[in-house]
């Protein structure tokens, strides 16, 4: 299975789209995508201050300043967790397979100039996030120039 990320122009908003498998079944993924210990190591800006229910409230800290909330706009356990993030929406689905299950993570925004960027933290932040499903020590690889070329090159007629 291919871990790089797609883009797609959806209703004159853009989303980028990754595709992960997992051995392990919805719930346990579900588990580390949203308990606040797991989810502060793998989202950015993510404090533990969560209100895991449909209509509930994140919030996040960018560490320079900016302190913002998120709106859980859906969540259903071990299935759907979705959330505004200011003006985007972050949308996370698992899909039970035969082996584990399936993550399809979207983030639908406006700002086409971020993508190449946004495409690379999403990369690596799923790869964390597969650290924690796994029960690996949390490491950020030093990949952050190597991935932004790659999605440069991937998006290259989407993204001029």
């Amino acid at each position: 299975m291919n871990k790089y990320g797609t883009i797609h122009e959806i209703e004159g908003r853009y989303a980028l789209k990754f595709v992960r498998l997992f051995s392990q079944k919805s719930e346990s993924v579900f588990k580390s995508m949203t308990s606040p210990a797991q989810f502060v190591q793998w989202y950015p800006f993510a404090t533990e201050e969560m209100d895991l229910k449909t209509g509930g409230v994140l919030r996040f800290d960018d560490g320079e300043g900016s302190k913002y909330e998120g709106i859980i706009t859906e969540y259903n356990p071990s299935k759907i967790f979705a959330f505004r993030e200011i003006n985007d929406l972050l949308h996370m689905e698992l899909q039970t397979e035969a082996e584990g299950c399936r993550l399809i993570f979207t983030h639908t925004f406006d700002d086409l100039s971020m993508t190449v960027n946004m495409a690379a933290g999403w990369h690596r932040c799923l790869d964390v996030l597969d650290m924690l499903v796994n029960g690996r020590q949390v490491e950020w690889p030093d990949n952050s120039a190597e991935l932004r070329k790659v999605y440069k090159d991937a998006f290259e007629s989407f993204v001029k």
